[in-house]
C-alpha cells in the first residue's frame, strides 16, 4: 500500500506542476506564432495522462492511458469542425475553450503525439521512481 500512496503523491505533485505550467503558458504568450497556438496541446495531453493515472495506477495503464488520451484528443479536435448551438455555448466559456477547443487545425496533431509521448514518459518515470524507493 505505501507504494500506491507514493505513486499517487508523485502524480498529484506532477499534476500541480503541469497544471501550473499550462495555465501560465495560456496567459503568457511568446512572440513566435507556433508557440502561441499549438504547443499548449503538449501540456493538455500530459495533464490528462496524469489525471487519468490518479484513478488507474496499474503497470498496463502506463501505456494505455497515453494512447487513449491521444485518441480522445484527436476525436475532440475533429469535433471542432461541428458547431451545434450546445457546443458553441460550451465553447463560449473559458473552461469550454480549454477542454474542447474552438477551431480545428491539422497543426495540433503533432503536438498531441508529442504530448502523449511525454505523458507516457512521465508516467513511466513516476512508476520507476516509486519502485526504486
Amino acid at each position: 500500500m505505501p507504494l500506491l500512496t507514493n505513486i499517487r503523491r508523485q502524480t498529484i505533485l506532477s499534476l500541480a506542476i503541469i497544471l501550473s505550467i499550462g495555465l501560465l503558458y495560456s496567459h503568457y504568450r511568446y512572440s513566435t506564432w507556433w508557440l502561441n497556438q499549438e504547443v499548449g496541446g503538449i501540456f493538455y495531453e500530459i495533464f490528462w495522462c496524469l489525471f487519468a493515472f490518479l484513478f488507474m495506477t496499474t503497470r498496463s495503464s502506463v501505456w494505455q492511458i497515453p494512447l487513449w488520451v491521444l485518441v480522445i484528443t484527436c476525436l475532440l479536435e475533429f469535433m471542432q469542425l461541428w458547431h451545434p448551438p450546445f457546443l458553441n455555448l460550451v465553447r463560449s466559456f473559458w473552461w469550454g475553450k480549454m477542454l474542447i477547443g474552438t477551431v480545428f487545425t491539422w497543426a495540433d496533431f503533432p503536438y498531441y503525439f508529442i504530448g502523449s509521448g511525454l505523458g507516457w514518459l512521465w508516467l513511466h518515470l513516476i512508476v520507476r521512481e516509486a519502485k526504486l524507493k
